[in-house]
């Protein structure tokens, strides 16, 4: 049913369609009988989904990763979905719109997708209201059985026109304001779609932020995690430099990885890819390269390091590819997109 839908969407702007698909999801769970049935519906049951971790207590270990949920507008729908956590953001400390529609992209024969969506975001103080409120709508779920929490992440990063040696005053304003609202933290320094980002993940560069951002947390009554998103086109080089950085100043995860700009192995038509042009690549051709290198955190940390692993699961046997190869949580995005809202469901039948 869904892959019919599906091949309708996919007929249309796909940035479009995820609004118009999201927009009405939203306004069907307004009617609580709606809601009750998705929830019956999608929401995964069973024994030992729960994780520990960070902390924190995740209802099952499939997230959502950022850049679907920019602006935390349809975090209760996607709990309704079965969602463990979902990681909102990228945001920055003023709105941005983003780089020139089109930015986003299919080619389905990869099962991928294509964005330079460019850090589009409402900005920090809209979202951390945003999120207050929808804080506020989960303590009334508390103590029942029928409703878990939502685990939040805020997916931090810089503005476009920041220069990088100001990137750390971008940083410490996303995570100030967000601190009170969100469960754990990840800075984004890995996104190929702001120039210049990238180059923030150079260990000294990279030390700076998260050295202050850790200085800014320990002075807080209720310290979150921080963990740092990487891209899946270091060297290992720059892999071994970000990996001995997170040991040493004690960072609580890594997200292995973010979008990749190659176009290695792909099946689509080149004129197809030409269309999509620039950009990070996510989906099915990011998957063996992105579970290479959380297996090589894993095997280097000694698991000393947790790893989300994000980037090329489409179904439960990537999961449990993903936390075979040393993921402690998986998050999937370009999955939902090609496999429908029961990919959590099936997932978490897969890695029980």
């Amino acid at each position: 049913m869904y892959k019919l839908l599906r091949n309708i969407l996919f007929c249309f702007d796909a940035e479009n369609v995820h609004y118009l698909s999201m927009n009405f999801l939203k306004f069907s769970c307004r009617y609580n009988f709606i809601r009750k049935f998705l929830q019956k519906y999608f929401r995964p049951s069973g024994k030992n989904l729960e994780r520990n971790l960070f902390g924190l207590t995740f209802s099952n270990p499939v997230g959502l990763a950022a850049g679907f949920d920019k602006n935390g507008k349809y975090l209760d729908e996607l709990r309704i979905l079965g969602f463990g956590f979902v990681e909102i953001g990228t945001v920055t400390p003023l709105p941005q719109e983003g780089n020139p529609k089109p930015r986003l992209f299919r080619l389905p024969k990869d099962e991928a997708i294509v964005n330079r969506m460019g850090f589009n975001n409402d900005g920090v103080v809209t979202i951390s209201e945003r999120l207050y409120r929808f804080k506020q709508l989960q303590s009334n779920y508390n103590g029942s059985k029928n409703e878990n929490k939502l685990i939040i992440g805020g997916n931090i990063g810089k503005n476009k026109k920041t220069p990088n040696e100001d990137a750390w005053k971008d940083y410490e304003i996303c995570f100030n304001l967000l601190h009170g609202v969100v469960d754990y933290f990840v800075v984004n320094v890995s996104s190929p779609n702001t120039p210049g980002l990238r180059d923030l993940q150079r260990k000294d560069s990279l030390k700076k932020i998260l050295i202050h951002l850790q200085e800014l947390n320990r002075a807080k009554e209720n310290q979150k995690p921080l963990m740092v998103k990487i891209s899946p086109d270091l060297s290992t080089e720059e892999l071994d430099d970000i990996i001995d950085l997170a040991m040493e100043i004690k960072l609580d995860g890594i997200v292995a990885t973010n979008t990749t700009i190659s176009r290695k192995n792909l099946v689509s038509k080149e004129k197809k890819i030409s269309k999509a042009g620039e950009g990070g690549l996510s989906g099915k051709p990011l998957m063996v390269e992105s579970t290479r290198i959380t297996n090589y955190i894993f095997r280097k940390t000694r698991g000393a390091i947790p790893v989300i692993g994000s980037g090329g699961i489409l179904n439960g046997k990537d999961a449990a590819e993903k936390i075979s190869a040393g993921a402690s949580l998986v998050q999937v995005w370009t999955g939902f997109i090609y496999e429908g809202p029961t990919i959590v469901k099936k997932i978490c039948k897969s890695i029980q």
